[in-house]
């Protein structure tokens, strides 16, 4: 499997860690105490993280450690109890999911979410609404506004999906694809709204070693190319361990390690928690 090459992590401010070439540059997100309540049940406590504006980072821990809670927080699926969330130094409380996503946050989801009876490209053109969009009277008349607003649109499209490769599925139904192009065109979707902040939840779940290998080299790719940082959720520790820079492992709602892939692969509280029970079970 190849080997990715990550930016030390060095300390900022506020005492946590981001990638060296972005020690001089706002962190794209912080989460400062962060926490939500559930009838008296705290789902998630004290999450507290930095992410540097192009960092690969990861957020790790057992079935129901509260890592999907945390997207739904940042997203604003949940409103937090308690704690605050800066997205490129912007306070988001109040905001609204759709509020959200125009500042800067795109997401993906455990279970694929497409729209299935729609073309491969009309899925991404619904991404890109933020940027295209135009009056509906202007959409009803069929206004010039109207034919070079989706002119654009169409040409966008099928940009992004040259990178991943798709162009010549386009006029497929989204729902056709195999399982694994459906993964690359939700993740497609997101990078239409361009975002800041790209939240991949589980997405080498259900894919083979060489799918998951190629995901690697999407996400380092997109990062890359769109200068974005990447929070992801995910159980393929071969891919946390491969890719993500920062790492921050959670345990029944609460954080229990915070740093470096080396350093999270030491820790005795994650070995214990998630890992495995010893150091030689530790998967790298």
């Amino acid at each position: 499997m190849r080997k990715f090459e990550k930016s030390p992590m060095v300390p900022v401010p506020s005492r946590s860690i981001v990638p060296e070439r972005d020690v001089d540059k706002l962190p794209v997100l912080e989460c400062n105490h962060l926490g939500i309540e559930f009838g008296g049940l705290k789902a998630v406590d004290d999450f507290t993280i930095t992410i540097g504006k192009t960092e690969i980072a990861g957020l790790i821990g057992p079935n129901g450690a509260g890592k999907t809670t945390i997207f739904n927080l940042l997203t604003k699926v949940y409103q937090p109890t308690s704690g605050t969330i800066l997205l490129n130094g912007i306070d988001t409380a109040g905001k609204t999911t759709v509020q959200i996503n125009k500042m800067g946050i795109a997401r993906t989801f455990q279970n694929i979410r497409l729209f299935n009876n729609l073309s491969v490209e009309d899925n991404v053109k619904i991404g890109l609404h933020n940027a295209y969009a135009y009056s509906t009277l202007t959409g009803v008349l069929r206004l010039p506004a109207y034919w070079k607003k989706e002119k654009a649109a169409h040409d966008r499209a099928l940009e992004l999906l040259e990178i991943f490769g798709m162009q010549d599925m386009a006029n497929y139904r989204a729902g056709s694809l195999p399982y694994g192009a459906q993964r690359r065109l939700e993740i497609v979707r997101a990078l239409a709204t361009d975002p800041s902040l790209l939240l991949l939840d589980e997405p080498a779940a259900g894919m083979n070693p060489a799918e998951t290998a190629e995901l690697m080299e999407t996400i380092v790719n997109i990062r890359d190319r769109f200068g974005i940082a990447i929070l992801l959720i995910e159980h393929d520790m071969k891919l946390v361990m491969g890719i993500c820079e920062g790492i921050c492992v959670l345990n029944f709602g609460q954080v229990i390690a915070k740093g470096t892939a080396e350093e999270i692969q030491a820790n005795p509280a994650v070995i214990e928690a998630y890992l495995g029970r010893s150091k030689e079970d530790t998967p790298c």
